[in-house]
């Protein structure tokens, strides 16, 4: 009787849903759905996990001056010497199973972090040394060097119920199929290789402001998928490329179809420094060859063909860009900058100066010794933008005389590959933040290595890693500014990553069936539905069904 009471109840919210609130989303491309929602697996679990499943302590909104949003927690405070800082969370938090949420949660999360590092993705025990549960409610964490944005770095990291997890035999493994969480939508009723649903958590705190009851995830193998299920109408929120957006989307429905792109990201070429291939090594590890190669890539042609004009030109070897133009030091670009431009016959003149002739008669270059290179640039076979701006990158590289090509494998293999170490060259990007700190911190930190895509191109130096640390350890702009000038001038004179443009916020939009998004008349939110953006979360609840 019990379960057919509940076989019920999961129909009666099943078609309720299906008629009013149900928000048909694509995060991901895939060839079939996995169940996997453990939120510390950076490769396989659904990337709708993190904050619809498992919300944030906070949320900062990077675009309203990145103003932190309370979420499981009510409050923070920083300790006036920036050495400590207590978390207050909200009173009567509950898990998505009725159990409470409290301070020993956040405590045993973190505490697991330190027992299994390999789910550490941001490597918070270099940066914490102690945590407290002060009471129920007030967490206590100690950091190793003051900081001067403890929040941001600690509220990175999902809360778990110990009650779940604490018998977890191998939470690296551990698919965590049905999964218990804090945030909007953490019940899962149906879930195939096609599509799956997440639905609305009945003990969420802010279930008040929560209006849309359940997210579908259609499978979408690739960006022409993506593009007819947008186009058709069918997706309600998306995150994608799409070609000529006005004729082949908003025509469709001018008052219903709608984008908008502001700059984000920044994609970069890179080598993997540590490769295997030891004749690939020796010239990936000499600065002449990466700036020979950066300057072989026509970024100009990458964003006007393969981009169709939507990403921003990035030719800034400090990492900058449009992004951070206001954190940049112009006299890093003036030194370092042609490097970071193309000009095919520098190219060739600096392969020819470093000693890279073809020695074997093949058509290519080798090392200086005689060693042949040769190397692929990995990219996620579903991102056709990507694809087509490799395949005009590998055409400058062999154009200057190098063994280069494409290799395009799933998106989780492309990104277990740069986590691994297991590639020769990728093409990959930095997520966006509120200044350059995050992508710094993120690309360079030597003990996030083997834990997150961002660290691939395996270039770490004490003196960035010292500046960036720096950088925490004061609000006073001027001085984050001189921190930051003298890491991107040694970034910028050893080139570990090759930027060419800024990826566009990518964010789609039907309003035919909710309202309340953030658009670009109304930008209270970053709306991208990308897993690197918290603030989806934000935009989530705005939305509301149209009456």
């Amino acid at each position: 009787m019990k379960k057919y009471l509940l076989a019920a109840a999961l129909t009666l919210l099943s078609g309720s849903a299906m008629a009013q609130t149900v928000l048909t989303a694509n995060i991901e491309p895939a060839t079939t759905w996995v169940r996997n929602f453990n939120p510390f697996n950076q490769t396989s679990a659904r990337q709708s996990t993190l904050d619809f499943i498992y919300e944030p302590l906070v949320v900062f909104n990077r675009f309203d001056s990145n103003k932190p949003v309370y979420r499981l927690a009510e409050s923070f405070k920083l300790s006036d010497d920036l050495k400590s800082i207590e978390f207050k969370l909200r009173s009567d938090l509950k898990w998505s199973d009725g159990k409470p949420l409290t301070a020993a949660d956040v405590k045993f999360t973190y505490d697991y972090l330190k027992k299994f590092p390999a789910l550490d993705f941001v490597s918070i025990w270099t940066f914490v040394t102690d945590i407290k549960a002060v009471d129920g409610q007030t967490v206590r964490f100690t950091l190793a060097n003051p900081s001067s944005l403890a929040a941001e770095q600690i509220s990175q990291l999902p809360i778990v119920p110990e009650h779940v997890w604490k018998d977890v035999a191998d939470p690296v493994t551990f698919a965590n199929e049905t999964p218990v969480g804090s945030g909007p939508l953490t019940e899962v009723p149906r879930f195939t290789g096609q599509t799956y649903d997440q639905c609305r958590n009945p003990h969420y705190w802010d279930n008040a402001h929560l209006k849309v009851d359940c997210m579908r995830f259609p499978q979408l193998a690739d960006n022409n998928q993506i593009l007819t299920a947008t186009a058709d109408g069918t997706l309600d929120w998306g995150v994608s490329f799409i070609p000529d957006i006005d004729n082949v989307y908003v025509s469709k429905d001018p008052a219903h179809f709608h984008y908008w792109y502001s700059p984000s990201s920044m994609v970069a070429f890179l080598f993997n420094l540590e490769t295997a291939n030891e004749n690939n090594k020796k010239a990936f590890n000499d600065l002449k060859f990466r700036r020979a190669v950066s300057m072989a890539l026509d970024r100009k042609t990458m964003i006007e063909v393969a981009g169709y004009g939507y990403p921003t030109l990035n030719e800034d070897p400090g990492l900058m860009g449009e992004l951070y133009k206001s954190w940049a030091d112009p006299s890093v670009k003036a030194d370092f900058g042609k490097f970071a431009t193309y000009d095919a016959d520098a190219a060739k003149a600096l392969l020819d100066e470093a000693g890279y002739k073809d020695k074997d008669g093949d058509g290519f270059r080798d090392n200086p010794d005689g060693s042949k290179i040769s190397f692929s640039i990995i990219v996620p076979n579903s991102w056709t933008d990507w694809v087509d701006t490799v395949n005009i990158a590998v055409e400058g590289i062999q154009a200057v005389g190098l063994d280069a090509k494409i290799e395009t494998p799933e998106e989780a293999v492309w990104t277990g590959n740069l986590i691994n170490g297991t590639f020769d060259a990728a093409i990959n990007s930095l997520p966006a933040s509120a200044s350059p700190y995050y992508p710094y911190k993120r690309a360079f930190s030597a003990s996030d290595k083997g834990k997150t895509r961002f660290t691939a191109q395996r270039w770490f130096n004490p003196e960035v890693e010292k500046l960036v640390t720096e950088f925490t350890h004061t609000a006073d702009l001027a001085k984050q500014k001189d921190a930051m000038n003298k890491a991107q001038r040694i970034v910028a004179e050893n080139m570990p990553m090759i930027p060419v443009f800024n990826n566009p916020n990518w964010y789609q939009y039907n309003t035919k069936r909710f309202s309340g998004w953030s658009t670009k008349e109304n930008p209270f939110v970053n709306p991208s539905i990308s897993r690197t953006n918290p603030a989806r979360l934000l935009n989530l609840l705005a939305l509301e069904p149209v009456k």
